[in-house]
């Protein structure tokens, strides 16, 4: 039953994982003016247009359409891993590469202690590619 439910809706559960994530990424930076900065950006550009392609890929209800989204989430959530343990490991800080503009280690939100917008990133990259998988498996 849950295998089916996911066959059939997980391209529209992707989908709206999807459109949260460039909600919030757009109310941190338009709403509460935080600048992005360069890991952000590259996470955006893998982001943003998910919400286009499982959009097409669930009104078409066509899962070939949705072939793209493991790719550009897969890159997404490498470089949230990577943002997300540069800016909570002091030994791997030096890693991360923003040296014009805003700094990757800037933690603008740090909710418990270790929720931070990469780990927001990598937590919807995670689940769109979860929801993805399980919508290609087949239901036996």
């Amino acid at each position: 039953m849950i295998k089916k439910t996911y066959q059939y809706y997980g391209i529209l559960m992707a989908w709206f994982v999807s459109i949260c994530a460039t909600c919030g990424s757009l109310y941190f930076s338009e709403i509460l003016h935080y600048e992005p900065c360069k890991l952000c950006w590259l996470q955006r550009i893998c982001m943003y247009p998910l919400t286009v392609i499982l959009g097409y890929a669930a009104l078409t209800e066509d899962k070939k359409y949705a072939r793209p989204a493991f790719l550009l989430s897969f890159i997404g959530l490498g470089i949230a891993v990577y943002h997300y343990l540069g800016q909570k490991f002091v030994s791997l800080e030096r890693i991360l590469s923003c040296n014009i503009g805003v700094s990757c280690k800037t933690d603008y939100t740090n909710w418990l202690g270790f929720i931070t917008i990469p780990l927001m990133a990598l937590t919807a990259f995670t689940l769109i590619l979860s929801l993805l998988w399980m919508t290609n498996k087949k239901v036996s």
